[in-house]
């Protein structure tokens, strides 16, 4: 533990100057070294998860493809489902993407040196937060993971289906994937049951290129994966929004923390998160991104920033 005569550490209060992003003036090379990598954490659990989630949405996209839309004899019923389902799947996936590969808020590992409080110019006596975990001073409404292994600012929960916690930075990707999820998964479910309608009422043989029993497995296994993820997604995507409007984190929730802050308004949260007025760019999980820094990092060698 450090101590000095003109500030002390504890494990309940914080100092104003820790919260949100105004620790970034002081650790600002600490913070430009991580936007020049890609944040990715090697958890072997959340890896499998994550890996899973893709295999899931492609078996889902082959048999709403191959086994339902392209035999169809109404070319635009096809066409239209298909582009429909598809562009969901991609806006999944890629929401998933950002959420795993974005920074959730972590703070800066071992910023708790001399050097660091005297820039926050503490007043005597003053009382601030160290985790001693990962040796960080903690902002208001920070918590550890003990599996990315770092303090996250406005921490909701570590998930490992998209193998990273759930932050200021990210639950914007992660909202956007739960709910691009669910509707995939509606989607499907509606196509199945088209399909079982159309099956029953003519031939199975003409129905689908497969065998009927093949046609059958495949479609069964997919209401199955649609009901599962429905349901949970769109519990989730609930959730979040309700946690967003009342300005509060899961964590918070869960151990019953009495707010310190003060809390925004339910329109406030929304714009804090997902940026500004409301447009298309909240459900644009493409937003923000920039090919050509992507472009940068890979040139400046950075391979991965993995904790």
């Amino acid at each position: 533990t450090m101590q000095s005569s003109g500030h002390r550490f504890r494990d309940v209060e914080h100092h104003p100057l820790l919260d949100n992003d105004s620790y970034d003036s002081s650790s600002s090379s600490s913070e430009a070294d991580m936007a020049e990598r890609v944040w990715f954490i090697r958890d072997g659990c959340g890896m499998v998860c994550a890996i899973m989630t893709w295999l899931l949405v492609v078996y889902a996209d082959f048999v709403v493809t191959f086994v339902m839309l392209l035999p169809s004899k109404d070319f635009w019923y096809s066409v239209i489902n298909g582009v429909l389902f598809n562009c969901l799947a991609v806006l999944a996936l890629s929401s998933h993407l950002r959420t795993m590969l974005t920074d959730p808020g972590a703070v800066p590992k071992g910023n708790a040196t001399k050097e660091y409080m005297d820039n926050l110019q503490l007043k005597p006596g003053e009382v601030i937060y160290k985790c001693p975990k990962c040796c960080s001073i903690k902002p208001e409404r920070a918590h550890h993971c003990s599996i990315c292994k770092r303090c996250i600012r406005k921490m909701d929960h570590h998930c490992p289906w998209v193998n990273n916690c759930v932050g200021e930075k990210n639950q914007r990707f992660f909202v956007l994937f739960t709910m691009y999820i669910a509707l995939i998964s509606a989607h499907a479910l509606v196509l199945c049951g088209f399909q079982f309608f159309s099956c029953v009422r003519g031939q199975w043989t003409e129905c689908s290129d497969f065998s009927p029993p093949v046609t059958v497995i495949l479609m069964i296994f997919l209401c199955l994966e649609g009901f599962l993820f429905l349901t949970f997604t769109a519990v989730m995507f609930g959730t979040q929004i309700h946690s967003i409007c009342n300005d509060e984190t899961e964590i918070e929730r869960l151990k019953s923390e009495k707010p310190t802050w003060e809390r925004r308004l339910r329109w406030e949260g929304m714009k804090s998160v997902f940026g500004g007025q409301p447009s298309l760019l909240w459900i644009n999980p493409f937003a923000g991104f920039r090919i050509r820094r992507l472009l940068l990092r890979g040139k400046k060698g950075g391979p991965e920033f993995s904790v």
